[in-house]
């Protein structure tokens, strides 16, 4: 099996492609794995550093409403489309896995003039441009949420990485406030705004910290590289750059104050963390959408980015954090909402796609690994780690 897939430009599309790619590389160890993305990029880093090949292709934003850039559109996808389709034809692909953005769109156009099966993912309750445009090409489209507008459309949940699927916050507490270096027998606030941190929920903390430290609780905060400098830690609050151990700060946390992000949604439903969801107060609104189904179970709160303060937080999410029972109940609803397989499904809908077809363009190789008269082909050199 020789699978690409195009997850590429920010977490939100590259963590489920890579979740994806491991699950494909536990059933098949032999698979051959490329990942689609562009020099700008955070897949530059991050697709390498999980062991997988990277091909880049040109960037093709997609504007969201009418600008200049809307007249360079059409060439500047084609060009993209040319030397997509070139990867999928010297990679031998046997089925390509769209999860939208920019990078995606050129992808599924290129799939769709090779032939190729493809296989779409979408973790927004709000489906972007690329993937509602690539669902009308194939019957293979998953979903984040249910009753997402993309015709036949299967409901799964979000790839994750195994560290968090596989995640038992309470077998796991100790070990995640040994590691940042909190008390174990203190109710805890785990605070994160993306790899950057969030302006606007650093201010509301910070100012809300003594009455927060006041209650009896204590803080970890990932303030995001550029504010560390100013953060001060003190008994009771530890701020860092960056979480890169977010299993480990679930397992350490009670409750999270944090955006909604698909991702973000997905795991703390996943592992059953109640949260403050503060959705971005620009884009589509698809933040305030991912949240809502978890907040509507009664697994978390959702408050807008501008009546987050520092004074809302001390009324509102201390209660809530000095209230175990409050929280346990809270944990079981998000809990309820939760997927911890859905990579594993999107997988089986990866080899329902490639099965779906008879030959690829490589030469009379079918989709199944088996050349036209029978004989095995080794797969082994499709560009995996």
């Amino acid at each position: 099996m020789r699978v690409v897939l195009a997850g590429g430009g920010t977490a939100g599309h590259i963590e489920p492609a890579l979740a994806t790619a491991d699950a494909i590389r536990r059933a098949d160890p032999d698979a051959g794995i490329v990942m689609l993305g562009t020099e700008r990029g955070l897949e530059t880093r991050l697709v390498p550093e999980r062991g997988y090949e990277l091909a880049l292709i040109p960037p093709v934003p997609l504007p969201r409403r009418l600008t200049p850039e809307l007249i360079r559109l059409p060439a500047r996808v084609r060009g993209a489309v040319r030397q997509t389709a070139a990867v999928l034809r010297d990679r031998g692909a046997d089925v390509l896995v769209g999860f939208g953005g920019y990078v995606s769109l050129p992808a599924y156009l290129a799939a769709r003039r090779l032939g190729l099966p493809t296989v779409i993912h979408e973790a927004n309750a709000k489906p972007g441009l690329a993937n509602r445009i690539g669902a009308r090409f194939t019957p293979f489209v998953a979903a984040a949420t249910p009753d997402v507008a993309l015709p036949h459309c299967e409901h799964i949940g979000v790839p994750l990485r195994r560290s968090v699927s596989l995640l038992d916050r309470e077998a796991s507490r100790e070990e995640g406030r040994d590691f940042f270096g909190l008390d174990q027998d203190t109710p805890t606030l785990l605070v994160f705004g993306g790899s950057q941190g969030a302006r606007k929920v650093n201010s509301a903390v910070t100012g809300a910290l003594e009455a927060l430290l006041d209650s009896g609780a204590q803080v970890l905060h990932a303030v995001g590289a550029a504010n560390i400098e100013s953060a001060q830690p003190r008994p009771g609050y530890v701020p860092v750059a960056y979480i890169d151990r977010m299993d480990l700060a679930y397992a350490a946390a009670d409750l999270a104050v944090c955006r909604a992000g698909a991702i973000t949604c997905a795991e703390l439903a996943a592992v059953g963390l109640p949260a403050v969801y503060v959705p971005l107060p620009h884009g589509n609104g698809e933040q305030r959408l991912n949240a809502e189904p978890t907040v509507a179970a009664g697994g978390g709160l959702l408050v807008r980015d501008g009546d987050l303060t520092a004074a809302w937080i001390a009324a509102e999410v201390v209660p809530i954090l000095t209230d175990p029972g409050r929280l346990r109940t809270m944990g079981q609803a998000a809990a309820g909402l939760g997927h911890r397989d859905a990579d594993e499904q999107l997988v089986r809908m990866v080899w329902k796609a490639a099965e779906s077809t008879g030959t690829t363009n490589d030469g009379g190789r079918t989709a199944n690994g088996r050349t036209a008269n029978g004989s095995g082909a080794d797969g082994k050199d499709g560009g995996g780690r």
